[in-house]
């Protein structure tokens, strides 16, 4: 195992790699910005150095990432999630810096970063696609024809887009044509990128996403499903393993499917494809693939078993992910609670001091915080707080733990989702498990 690492990212995962990295002998090294210097994680790595200049765009300064790295005199670099994780420019730039990217090639992410070339190369392959444009729409004319083609309701989707964003659905042409403006204006914004494609929408859909380890010989091992149908805005709120809507035949061919999709790029490290489950017809859909670690990784840990991110580490390395492939079997039923800093109601962000923390224990429990009493959140950063993880038996008592760990979870100060999430817990479409991309939505009408 190489020596040292820097974690090139903050809060909750900053923490989380540097855990696996030390149960590994491995030297850790945090960057942070001006406003996170009290945070958790920057007392917890070996080594830390401040990023100057606004807070915002600090963890995305490639120039000193990498000058921090040169300093430090690490040998590899974690991206996390978010933040540059999925920049092939910047792990092209780490490797021709001489050091190890814990991730996979920049070809891989360049490759499935474009949605409309990701697309295009799943169904090249064989993976299944919800049917749509071949290649971007140019124009607002294009759009429309594409649309007829394939039959409303649609959605736009920017090329470059991801994470949720950068979407808009449409019933008719007239919507077509108002909202191709606004979404490729906004893809600019949002990623440099006005492209846009078209794509079937179906209104009752499961969120449904397959683990996937590259190994460092060319193999992918996937690691079962997880459901992230609970979302606000197209941004998950909770996720769980296994998904509810999932049958054995149906698991083995998602797998099969994500299997294909990593093995069609020559995938290596840890990585997620992710599909649409059409709740009518019963067909999956290829989505996207994350090229990095997803926030929910811990449900997968929980029901396998295994440390991801010290498998992303042995694999950056070129060994075995450190279990055996052979051996994980799932076991009992693990959900993810996404504890964020945002109104229960509207979910609109609430930054402000942590006066009280108190987090929940017993059987099951797992809490990754970004924050303490004492901290601060800012308004420069993703609202997360923490991920609070359960494991059960089986899925019936995953809910009552789940329930037990938000009843005693506290957090003052900034605004909170904990009374959401209580109230997931009891929702009857929840708990029956027969639920779908739209509950918040009926929840929050």
């Amino acid at each position: 195992m190489f020596e040292s690492v820097l974690v090139a990212n903050r809060g909750e995962i900053a923490r989380r790699v540097i855990r696996s990295a030390r149960s590994l002998g491995v030297r850790t090294v945090a960057v942070h910005s001006s406003v996170d210097a009290e945070l958790p994680f920057v007392a917890e790595a070996d080594e830390t150095l401040e990023l100057t200049g606004p807070p915002a765009r600090a963890y995305r300064d490639t120039h000193q990432l990498l000058d921090a790295a040169r300093r430090a005199r690490v040998v590899a670099v974690h991206p996390g999630y978010g933040f540059l994780s999925e920049d092939a420019g910047f792990a092209q730039a780490v490797r021709d810096a001489g050091l190890v990217w814990v991730g996979p090639s920049a070809e891989a992410i360049s490759a499935m970063g474009d949605k409309v070339a990701a697309r295009d190369i799943m169904a090249a392959a064989g993976v299944p696609v919800a049917p749509g444009s071949t290649g971007a729409v140019a124009t607002e004319a294009a759009a429309v024809a594409d649309a007829e083609k394939i039959g409303f309701p649609v959605m736009l989707k920017a090329a470059a887009g991801g994470g949720g964003m950068g979407m808009a659905v449409a019933a008719d042409v007239a919507t077509v044509r108002t909202e191709y403006a606004r979404v490729s204006a906004l893809a600019h914004r949002l990623f440099g990128d006005s492209r846009l494609f078209v794509e079937r929408y179906f209104p009752r859909v499961r969120h449904v996403e397959v683990q996937v380890l590259g190994l460092a010989d060319g193999r992918v091992v996937t690691l079962g499903e997880r459901d992230c149908s609970v979302q606000r805005r197209h941004q998950k709120l909770a996720e769980e393993s296994p998904s509810p809507a999932v049958e054995p035949d149906l698991r083995r061919r998602m797998e099969q499917a994500a299997a294909l999709a990593a093995a069609t790029v020559d995938y290596r490290n840890a990585g997620t494809v992710e599909f649409l489950l059409d709740q009518n017809s019963g067909e999956f859909f290829f989505l996207e693939m994350n090229t990095r670690l997803q926030v929910e990784h811990p449900v997968t840990e929980l029901r396998y078993g295994v440390d991801l991110v010290a498998a992303q580490l042995r694999i950056a390395e070129g060994a075995e992910p450190g279990f055996d492939l052979h051996a994980p079997a799932p076991a009992g039923h693990a959900i993810e609670l996404r504890v964020n800093a945002e109104d229960p109601k509207r979910f609109l962000p609430g930054p402000g001091p942590v006066t009280e923390w108190v987090e929940p224990t017993g059987d099951g429990v797992r809490v990754d915080a970004g924050y303490a009493a004492g901290t601060t959140v800012t308004p420069f950063y993703d609202s997360l707080l923490a991920k609070l993880v359960v494991h059960g038996r089986d899925r019936e008592q995953a809910l009552a733990r789940a329930r037990a760990a938000v009843a005693g979870f506290t957090v003052t100060g900034p605004k909170c989702n904990l009374p959401f999430h209580a109230e997931l817990l009891e929702h009857p479409e929840f708990v029956s498990g027969r639920y779908d991309t739209a509950l918040v939505t009926r929840m929050r009408p």
